[in-house]
């Protein structure tokens, strides 16, 4: 076990101390994370990536109230937490008074961890969550790419797959979610 999965199960058994001593710990990795995701933003972006981490980390309750099972399941609700937070300051910002009407792009011209408008970034999230309702794990990984900036290796380490299987199921969720939201689809 690593030293972060003792960290959680002493959160989980209600060691007061625990908590400070996982965000030192996983603070660089989620800095990473953001970095990759926020790097091409941009000029006047108001959301940089260490205010996206401490976003992340205050909704998962600070390490204090997470029940994680592992580093997996920790990372998986921290790559959550940060797509939506990426998404709800997509919807304020395409909101009308926030100059909405921006054009649709396609997906296939995003590479990953790279801005995304904020019209994109709203289709690409609901057809991220049409895929989760069919298939959670794929959708899950595509989280941790697409939102996180994960490389497959990364994300293979993450959700405890081998890189095959995950090179396998991020062909397979790419061209679902193209199909899904190109136009006319």
């Amino acid at each position: 076990m690593s030293d972060v999965t003792h960290i959680l199960n002493a959160i989980e058994q209600g060691d007061p101390k625990a908590a400070g001593q996982l965000l030192p710990l996983v603070y660089e990795e989620l800095r990473k994370l953001a970095a990759c995701k926020m790097a091409n933003e941009a000029s006047g972006q108001t959301l940089q990536p260490t205010a996206l981490v401490h976003e992340a980390w205050l909704r998962l309750g600070g390490g204090e109230d997470g029940t994680w099972d592992n580093r997996a399941h920790f990372f998986g609700a921290a790559a959550e937490a940060m797509r939506r937070i990426l998404i709800e300051n997509a919807r304020r910002k395409k909101a009308l008074r926030h100059g909405a009407g921006q054009a649709r792009l396609d997906l296939q011209e995003i590479d990953i961890a790279a801005p995304a408008p904020d019209d994109q970034m709203l289709a690409i999230d609901e057809a991220l969550n049409k895929l989760a309702a069919q298939d959670k794990e794929k959708a899950e990984l595509v989280k941790l790419r697409y939102f996180t900036g994960m490389t497959i290796e990364e994300a293979a380490g993450v959700l405890g797959i081998s890189e095959a299987t995950a090179k396998r199921w991020w062909i397979y969720a790419r061209a679902w979610l193209y199909a899904e939201v190109r136009p006319g689809g």
